[in-house]
C-alpha cells in the first residue's frame, strides 16, 4: 500500500526537511539553543518519525529503513561517530512501535511516547559520547542542562506541528480518493 500512496513522496521529503531543519535551526538559533550552561538539541527527525508512525494508518511506511538512512546521513554530516544515529533512529522507531501496543493513539499518549522516545534517544546519545570521552559533563549536569531544555524545545515543536503533520500524513496516506 505504501507504494500506491502519496506517502512514497511526502514521507522522504518530510524526513529530509526535518534533517535539514535540525541543523539549520541549530545554526540560526545557536545563541539561544546553546547558551552556557544550557543546550537544547533540535530533534525534528524524531518528531517526524513518531508522528509518521501514528498517522500512517494502514499504509505501513518502511520506517526502520528510512531511519537507518537518516541515521547514516546524520552520522556522516553531524556527529562524527559513524553508527551512532544509524542505531539510535531505528531504536526510536522500534521503541515507538513497542509503546504503541500498550496505549491508545490519543494526543496525550502520543506526546508521552514522544517524550519517552526523546529521553531514551538523548540518554543513549549521551552515554555513547561519554564512553568515548567526548562528553565531559556528569549525568546530573546532562539531565538538568541538556535533557530538560531539549525535551522542552522538542515538546514545543511537537505541539505546534502535531495537527499540521496529522493532516499532511493522513492526506498523503489516503489512497481511496485517487
Amino acid at each position: 500500500m505504501y507504494r500506491l500512496s502519496r506517502l512514497r513522496y511526502v514521507f522522504p521529503l518530510g524526513l529530509f526537511a526535518a534533517l535539514f531543519l535540525d541543523g539549520s535551526l541549530s545554526k540560526i538559533f545557536a545563541g539561544f539553543f546553546f547558551h552556557y550552561p544550557y543546550a537544547m538539541v533540535s530533534q525534528l527527525v524524531i518528531v517526524w518519525l513518531v508522528c509518521s508512525y501514528f498517522f500512517e494508518g494502514d499504509i505501513q511506511i518502511p520506517l526502520i529503513g528510512f531511519s537507518v538512512v537518516a541515521g547514516i546521513f546524520c552520522d556522516l554530516y553531524y556527529s562524527g561517530i559513524l553508527g551512532l544515529f544509524m542505531f539510535l533512529y531505528p531504536m526510536v522507531v522500534g521503541l515507538t512501535k513497542l509503546l504503541a501496543k500498550y496505549i491508545t493513539s490519543s494526543f496525550p499518549m502520543i506526546v508521552l511516547v514522544f517524550l519517552i522516545d526523546l529521553t531514551v534517544f538523548e540518554l543513549f546519545n549521551y552515554w555513547a559520547y561519554a564512553a568515548v570521552g567526548i562528553a565531559k559533563v556528569g549525568l546530573g549536569g546532562f539531565l538538568l542542562d541538556t535533557l530538560l531544555p531539549t525535551l522542552f524545545l522538542n515538546l514545543v515543536y511537537l505541539l505546534f506541528l502535531y495537527f499540521p503533520l496529522q493532516k499532511l500524513i493522513t492526506w498523503a496516506a489516503d489512497i481511496e480518493r485517487r
